[in-house]
């Protein structure tokens, strides 16, 4: 990346000016396009004016919404510094899974692909640039980042590594130039790239195997009709009424093994139609759901600022959700095409690395089949239900007891992932992993504070819709987490391995 080889720092072009620039410690975030020199000469005047365009419609705005700095752009990436290094890998992954979405309908040689580095150090300041040995180790890390992924340091990782609960891949020391001392350095996964490609290579499959099936049933019905004209026309004059979805007595049926694996039902060309129900009208298994009570409760705590002001507030009666919605739940789902992925794992695991969003698409699609008003519960539905009546630290009381919740600290059944739903024993009103096991999105926009919250237990939704609140705590996070009163929030369209939900019913 040509223009960013100018910065200046002690390694490169001498010390800075004197007088009096301002220092900083920043956490800097470098993006270069892959390929930018192909792209150009492929289409010059095209390729200018699509960079243009995300500078204006992704990059930016991402910055803005992750409280940082754009510095400047180099016509073939960017430079921004954030005071968060949380905020900074936050805004890095948003820009990455964005450009999956833009990048999906393009060639694969026509894509426009950043890869992204992230460094914490200390850094000069100018009106119109940044140098330092900071931005020097973003930049060489940016150079190492494989096409649509986030490189960040070990100064990063340090900092977020319990805050930004996502998957990290080391990738060890690295000597990089014109720095002494080697830098340790870390992939951030989920690699969104990678789901693209594999989303992807699934959705061509499956286009390639309709079109098969199509062909075969295009050139039986051609036969059918060239060859046996007066049947058809017998069948014109008096045609075999049958109840629907019975089999024809002249025809065989296929097995159920058979039509639950194609993946377009469809007749043979000489049959008549077998009635195969839709993937959203099949057998479903709705959530276990438990009736909570109404009442009224002291929502929050001191433990934490985005906690306060403890103040009291009051629930309708509504159920919800005994366990977190489990992979099998939501792969009923996918398989009819109403949620974005297949999950996979053991059917009795949480679901994990589900946006908002997601969360949202499967409530809706529970709705629209059982013809019940499912949704995510609000924020203060979770906390009250979460509590079971209490008001201690945790509901089973003020100090943290071994084996009552998932967490990184709670006992001999955390681990590495999320234990089954119902692998610890329930809370007072009946509810599993209130805590613990995985983060679970709720219906409120995010607020940094309780000040102006609604007392009467609806979902806030006014505010900061980019982020979304997330309850629970999960496996990875440590029993500070778990606590009911505890409250997160991230960034609204964006997957993270520890982040489930579970649903909610209105009377």
């Amino acid at each position: 990346m040509g223009e960013i080889r100018n910065f200046r720092s002690g390694n490169q072009d001498g010390p800075p000016p004197n007088g009096s620039m301002p220092r900083r410690l920043a956490a800097i975030i470098v993006g270069d396009i892959a390929s930018y020199s192909r792209l150009m000469e492929a289409d010059e005047e095209g390729t200018h004016v699509r960079v243009k365009r995300i500078e204006r419609d992704l990059i930016q705005p991402s910055i803005v919404e992750h409280h940082g700095s754009l510095v400047k752009t180099t016509g073939d990436g960017f430079i921004a510094i954030f005071d968060s290094p949380v905020e900074a890998v936050r805004c890095g992954i948003v820009i990455q899974q964005n450009l999956v979405g833009r990048n999906a309908s393009l060639p694969k040689d026509s894509r426009i692909q950043y890869r992204i580095g992230v460094n914490l150090g200390d850094v000069i300041i100018e009106p119109d640039d940044v140098y330092g040995d900071g931005v020097n180790i973003a930049t060489r890390i940016e150079g190492i980042a494989e096409p649509g992924q986030v490189y960040i340091s070990g100064a990063i990782y340090e900092q977020i590594k319990h805050k930004v609960v996502c998957g990290y891949e080391s990738l060890g020391d690295r000597k990089v130039k014109n720095i002494t001392d080697p830098v340790r350095i870390y992939r951030v996964l989920p690699d969104a790239d990678a789901v693209g490609r594999t989303r992807g290579r699934r959705e061509n499959a499956l286009i390639f195997l309709l079109g098969v099936t199509l062909l075969v049933i295009a050139a039986g019905v051609l036969w059918y009709l060239l060859t046996q004209p007066g049947r058809l026309n017998k069948q014109a004059a008096a045609p075999i009424v049958a109840p629907v979805g019975s089999p024809s007595p002249q025809t065989p049926q296929p097995s159920p093994s058979l039509v639950a694996s194609s993946p377009s039902p469809a007749p043979a060309p000489s049959q008549e139609p077998v009635q195969v129900p839709s993937p959203a009208a099949a057998p479903l298994r709705e959530p276990e759901m438990i009736a909570i009570r109404g009442g009224g409760f002291a929502m929050g705590s001191n433990d934490d600022s985005t906690e306060r002001p403890v103040h009291q507030v009051t629930i309708k009666p509504f159920s919800l959700g005994k366990y977190p919605v489990t992979v099998q739940e939501w792969n009923e789902c996918a398989a009819a095409k109403a949620c974005g992925f297949t999950a996979t794992g053991k059917d009795d695991a949480p679901i994990t690395n589900v946006s908002w969003t997601d969360a949202q698409q499967y409530a809706a699609f529970l709705a629209q089949v059982t013809k019940k008003p499912y949704r995510l519960p609000s924020e203060a539905e979770w906390e009250y239900s979460a509590r079971g009546g209490t008001q201690t630290k945790y509901w089973w009381g003020d100090k943290l007891q071994p084996s009552m919740a998932g967490c990184k600290d709670c006992g001999d059944l955390a681990a590495e992932q999320p234990a089954k739903v119902g692998s610890f024993k329930p809370n007072p009103f009946g509810l599993y992993d209130m805590g613990g096991s995985v983060d679970q999105w709720v219906e409120d926009c995010w607020h940094r504070t309780y000040q102006g919250a609604p007392g009467d237990g609806s979902a806030w939704n006014s505010g900061d819709c980019a982020s979304h609140v997330l309850r629970s705590g999960s496996w990875k996070n440590d029993s500070r987490y778990v606590r009911p009163s505890n409250r997160d929030s991230y960034d609204t369209n964006v997957r993270y391995p520890t982040h489930g939900f579970r649903v909610a019913l209105s009377p």
